[in-house]
């Protein structure tokens, strides 16, 4: 009875904190604050080394690295320009209670030859700014080459917006800064004279991108399919179900991305609205160093992993914060379900990539978007094809061979 009644009281607190559904924003043009040109491949067929790769704390990362040169020798020949233009801007979004918010990305264009679609990339997970789309080169960025205008927003909490709290894992708020960046760079493609052929958008991302495409496809079905008709999406390694991936964390005691911990928890909190405490989840080392660690967006992913010191949920989290059945982690894990996006029906074809051998995001979410999308027009890909960083280069080279 004492579990029912704190589930009960739990959902009543994170009802009251729901939002009422968005009205649309008003949109303006994509406004450039810097451009520059690269080669995605060096004289000597390798890839460009400022192509920013995917990294985390695993050796086995080290053979993805040498695997993406593959992604140039894949994209010869039906390359349509080697030098991309890297375009920088800024344009309004929404922030998480749908207030209009100034919000950064980067658009990628191949210097030459017509364009043949966008392509929206939702960014996987990463901790520092510098990392972010439009102080980069993305590595989905390389799609370009193949004629593709390529659209990545830096989401809230980077870019022009580093200082805020990233509201990690809140597919609402990442999927509308995906969107409304698209709705303000197609005017500005057409304006430049680069107006895609054609109107359909092809959605794409790992990891975090994986999930928050699932989630951009969802909003655009419901609220801007006319402006945004979808061509195909491609999603990767993607967390689709929270719960699942925090009872799997739960249960084995050890996660294989340490900083992902707190950034889901307070990207959850924040986005929601919930009110929740970091004291009453996260153990004191952790806590008194949370700003710094997590928030100055000064540290990659590796880095905060090897600060934080351990993948022990025990050694980062409290034990109320581990318990299901405590008031505060009942009101987080309402939320975790409310954000996943394994709850609608598809209208447009899936591909969905997956690694068996993930150490990052469990596998478990792979087969539970399986079971829920069974019969649709979906092509699932799982196998063995390396750990987490591996399977992003992997996952790349299957979209560029499909595109």
């Amino acid at each position: 009875m004492k579990k029912i009644s704190l589930f009960l009281a739990a959902a009543c607190l994170l009802t009251a904190c729901q939002k009422p559904k968005l009205e649309f924003a008003d949109f303006d043009t994509f406004k450039v604050i810097a451009v520059k040109s690269m080669d995605v491949a060096l004289p000597d067929g390798t890839l460009n080394p400022e192509v920013r790769l995917m990294e985390d704390d695993d050796p086995q990362t080290k053979v993805a690295v040498t695997s993406a040169a593959h992604l140039v020798s894949d994209l010869l020949g039906t390359i349509t320009s080697n030098n991309v233009i890297h375009i920088s801007g800024t344009y309004t979004g929404r922030d998480v209670d749908g207030n209009p918010i100034t919000l950064s990305g980067k658009l990628l264009l191949p210097r030459k030859g017509k364009i043949k679609n966008m392509v929206l990339v939702s960014h996987y997970t990463i901790g520092a700014n510098y990392e972010c789309p439009s102080e980069c080169f993305p590595m989905e960025g390389i799609i370009a080459a193949k004629g593709y205008a390529v659209v990545i927003a830096d989401y809230i909490g980077f870019g022009v917006t580093a200082r805020m709290i990233h509201p990690y894992m809140h597919v609402q708020s990442t999927a509308n800064a995906v969107i409304d960046m698209a709705l303000a760079v197609k005017p500005y493609l057409e304006h430049i004279g680069r107006k895609p052929e054609s109107d359909e958008v092809y959605l794409m991302g790992y990891s975090q991108g994986g999930s928050t495409t699932m989630g951009v496809m969802r909003a655009i079905q419901r609220y801007y399919s006319d402006r945004l008709p979808i061509r195909k999406v491609f999603a990767g390694g993607g967390p689709y179900d929270l719960a699942a991936t925090f009872d799997a964390a739960m249960e084995a005691d050890v996660t294989g991305i340490p900083c992902a911990i707190p950034m889901i928890v307070q990207g959850i909190n924040e986005g929601e609205k919930l009110g929740l405490d970091m004291a009453d989840f996260f153990q004191p080392r952790l806590l008194e160093n949370f700003d710094e660690w997590i928030n100055s967006k000064k540290y990659t992913v590796a880095q905060i992993n090897k600060l934080m010191g351990s993948k022990a949920l025990h050694d980062l989290m409290t034990e109320a914060g581990r318990d299901k059945s405590s008031l505060q982690t009942v009101v987080l894990y309402r939320a975790l379900m409310y954000n996943s996006v394994l709850n609608f029906i598809p209208a447009y074809p899936i591909y969905m990539f997956h690694s068996m051998d993930d150490q990052i995001v469990p596998f478990v979410n792979a087969m539970r978007a399986e079971e829920y999308f069974k019969g649709r027009n979906i092509t699932f890909d799982f196998d063995h094809y390396g750990v987490h960083g591996m399977g992003a280069v992997r996952f790349i080279m299957s979209v560029a061979a499909q595109l």
